[in-house]
């Protein structure tokens, strides 16, 4: 049956356009400023509505096994929250261990993952050892649609060290390939946090204060200066703070390439979130790099209105109240990471899009069209033109609602932004054809796909 969006607003990364949506089976067949219904066709009237492309959301830690405990979202649960949010697409992290091959990370992966998604997926895989068969391996991952790729310059599990990173990336530049790089120096966090216990600090307070912006603005430039001596570009992700953007902006002048993500919790939150005195309440907060100063919201959104900030993700890597208790003795083993790929589109649309921060063409390209671009989707994903999957978000902005824990469907139980008042609403989404979230309710089974991927095209 063919499905006909008629009369609401379609959005671009280019701007906004009365227009109709014609979809037959699982793909978008016309984009016209009006379109007669056919026989056997379905008509859904959304005027007054805005119809963006399905969100993608780039980075998300799914059944992921870290500091003794394992994420409360698995695929299942995680995908259902992406689509309660309106991400019709997620890329998560396969992370194998060290000593362990990219194929097996891989494979495991898989098995998390097939046939339990609701939503499309899609890997990256975490680089955290470096030896000739994994080099070897890299071929092996583009044979398989994995076109990105991540390193850690923190964490003693994950992170790689300089020499490393170093022959990973002209490994990929060989490739044509991406590589999206966790930056925080660990050597200094290190040396903070043994201060602390020497002292007898424990508080929630002491992660932040032991993982500085000008930490992380420090690992950005020493990778900025490794890529400029491979002559390849990379991608900084979850990025927090000024400090760390005029590190780009300095490579950008020397004529480097450089693609940077952010969140919505360094956007909307500050960091007086970890001074709260009940600790559970300020564990529920903890993730790295850490929540910044109100002064670097500021500067994350103006990056973003100018195009210096390419993609919004959530790095959703969820933990209940309980799995945070992990860390009440010791702050460095409070489970880092927070629940927010159900509420990612919703935040950035009211605290972006009607304060004027941002554009809604902004909000488009940094949530459904620069991802699908940057990691080498498009225009399968991203965007409503013919040809296109047939991913759409139906947002409401009359539907004026507020945050609650108790409406969301993710895991977590609890969710950073409890009370916050939002602007409209999503009202449906719709997966390859397929009305998967209609007023909250969740209509999908475990219908998703894997999206095999090509290379960078941003």
């Amino acid at each position: 049956m063919k499905t006909l969006f008629r009369g609401g607003t379609v959005v671009s990364g280019k701007g906004t356009k009365k227009a109709d949506v014609l979809v037959d089976g699982e793909k978008i067949v016309q984009v016209s400023r009006t379109i007669t219904p056919q026989a056997e066709t379905r008509v859904i009237d959304i005027t007054g509505k805005l119809l963006l492309p399905g969100f993608i959301d780039a980075h998300t830690h799914f059944d992921l096994d870290v500091a003794g405990t394992t994420t409360a979202d698995d695929f299942a649960s995680g995908s259902l929250a992406a689509l309660h949010g309106g991400t019709t697409t997620i890329i998560d992290y396969a992370c194998p261990n060290k000593g362990e091959s990219l194929r097996h990370g891989l494979e495991l992966w898989h098995e998390k993952a097939d046939g339990k998604c609701v939503c499309d997926y899609s890997f990256h895989m975490t680089i955290d050892d470096w030896n000739a068969d994994i080099e070897r391996e890299i071929d092996d991952m583009y044979a398989a649609g994995i076109s990105s790729f991540k390193m850690y310059m923190t964490y003693p599990a994950m992170m790689i060290g300089d020499e490393a990173m170093y022959r990973v990336l002209k490994k990929l530049k060989e490739k044509g390939g991406i590589c999206g790089v966790h930056c925080e120096n660990s050597g200094v966090i290190d040396a903070l946090v043994a201060e602390k216990k020497a002292a007898g600090e424990n508080s929630v307070a002491c992660h932040p204060q032991t993982r500085p912006d000008q930490l992380e603005a420090e690992a950005v430039g020493r990778l900025l200066r490794i890529a400029q001596t491979v002559d390849i570009p990379v991608i900084i992700v979850h990025m927090t703070n000024a400090a760390a953007l005029k590190e780009v902006e300095a490579a950008r002048k020397r004529g480097q390439k450089v693609y940077v993500e952010t969140c919505p919790q360094y956007l909307v939150l500050d960091d007086s979130v970890y001074y709260q005195p009940d600790f559970r309440e300020a564990a529920k907060f903890v993730c790295s790099p850490p929540i910044r100063k109100a002064a670097d919201q500021k500067a994350l959104w103006a990056g973003l209105r100018r195009g210096e900030i390419q993609t919004i993700s959530t790095d959703h890597c969820s933990f209940t109240p309980e799995q945070k208790e992990l860390g009440r003795d010791d702050f460095t083993k409070i489970p880092g990471g927070v629940p927010g790929v159900e509420t990612r589109a919703e935040l950035i649309y009211t605290y972006g899009v009607t304060t004027r921060k941002i554009s809604l063409a902004t909000m488009c390209k940094t949530l459904a069209e620069n991802p699908a671009k940057l990691y080498g989707m498009y225009p399968r994903k991203g965007v409503i033109a013919k040809g296109s999957d047939a991913d759409l978000v139906i947002y409401d902005p009359t539907a004026d609602h507020e945050l609650h824990a108790s409406d969301m469907v993710g895991k977590a139980g609890y969710i950073p932004y409890e009370g916050f008042a939002i602007r409209g609403g999503i009202q449906q989404v719709w997966l390859r054809g397929n009305l998967v979230v209609d007023h909250g309710n969740l209509l999908s089974g475990p219908i998703g796909k894997y999206i095999p991927r090509g290379k960078n095209m941003l």
